[in-house]
């Protein structure tokens, strides 16, 4: 195997095995709706075998960033529709990852009265919002019933998802957003069935997958895991509780058939994560996180070792759309520009060019 030769994640046909991380841009509208910008971002990277969405929240009490995309109203889909048909249009395919904030969150960004966490121990520090930098809040604990309906809106929001023509979805349950907090005995003291245990505090992340893939079908999900990455509040510096929680994670996880399992971690092939790829079943994309930047060489050892099935590539995918090609025929790449890489326009968006390299035959 190579990074350039096809492979399947359940029904998703990728031409190679580099995939796009989802990356927070916020390029949406005030009102969370995808903006021409966007479609054209998207359709620029459909060379990928997959692009993974930036974050997308399913409620308005899941928002965590001001110009973050939703997928809530009519008019957030169908800005998704016009985003999925310009990447088809380029022979992509391109999925939408679902990601509920939690408690990284403020009430200036989502509109609502509260912020909502496993449990009401707050993030600390401060979040951005439109009006500035604000302290997180202490966040109300969900309750059981509640937690039904947090499950119901990111199954009405996949459905949302397929229904603009995206290829599937991925659930975010790391980097210390919601589902990730269940799992993380630092922001889930819980003592009912969600929490108290490794099992329970997986307990809501299976129930979230179970239903989304119930309502379109495991082969179309994706799942997102940052296992021991200890970030925004997350920490799991416990061992033998991280094997534990994340095995009874797993089995839970294998018999809904999901089109990959994608985890974020700074050693592939650590006995943690290929303990992970084995449970679950599901073909493995991996990505090596905010400390490593993916190269050509380090993305193709992976898949040569057959580490994983196909490797997830974040920034360099920013300052390159046409990175496979780059790769593919070893050519520079562009340095992006930090400076833009938040909000804005298209500046340091999708003005990167492609490289204008010949290359024989």
């Amino acid at each position: 195997m190579d990074l350039f030769t096809p492979t399947t994640l359940g029904v998703l046909n990728l031409r190679n095995r580099l995939i796009m991380a989802p990356m927070t841009r916020l390029r949406a509208d005030a009102a969370g709706v995808p903006t021409d910008l966007q479609a054209t971002y998207y359709a620029q990277r459909a060379g990928f075998g997959l692009v993974v969405t930036e974050g997308t929240y399913p409620s308005p009490e899941s928002r965590a960033y001001p110009h973050q995309p939703g997928i809530v109203t009519a008019q957030q889909r169908d800005g998704w529709r016009h985003v999925a048909d310009a990447v088809h249009a380029n022979d992509g395919r391109i999925v939408l990852q679902l990601m509920h904030a939690g408690r990284v969150s403020h009430p200036d960004v989502t509109g609502t009265d509260r912020i909502v966490a496993p449990s009401a121990v707050p993030l600390g520090g401060d979040g951005h919002t439109a009006h500035g930098k604000r302290a997180y809040p202490t966040p109300h604990a969900l309750s059981p019933a509640e937690l039904a309906v947090v499950r119901d809106e990111f199954v009405a929001a996949a459905q949302r998802a397929i229904d603009a023509g995206l290829d599937g979805v991925e659930l975010h349950a790391g980097n210390g957003y919601l589902l990730h907090q269940f799992l993380a005995p630092s922001a889930n003291h819980r003592t009912d069935e969600y929490g108290g245990s490794p099992q329970a505090r997986a307990r809501f992340v299976v129930e979230v997958a179970a239903a989304v893939a119930q309502q379109i079908g495991g082969s179309r999900v994706g799942i997102r895991l940052s296992p021991a990455v200890n970030i925004q509040g997350a920490l799991e510096t416990d061992p033998a509780d991280l094997r534990e929680t994340y095995d009874a994670l797993a089995d839970g996880l294998a018999p809904l058939g999901l089109a990959y399992l994608s985890v974020v971690h700074p050693k592939p092939a650590s006995a943690l994560v290929q303990r992970l790829r084995a449970r679950v079943g599901a073909p493995l994309v991996v990505n090596t996180g905010f400390s490593t930047t993916s190269t050509r060489e380090r993305a193709a050892a992976t898949v040569a070792a057959d580490v994983a099935e196909a490797v997830v590539v974040g920034r360099p995918a920013i300052a390159n759309p046409d990175l496979v090609e780059r790769w593919r025929n070893d050519l520079p790449e562009t340095e992006p520009d930090p400076s833009t890489f938040y909000g804005g326009v298209a500046a340091g968006y999708t003005d990167y060019p492609p490289c204008r390299a010949v290359v024989p035959g």
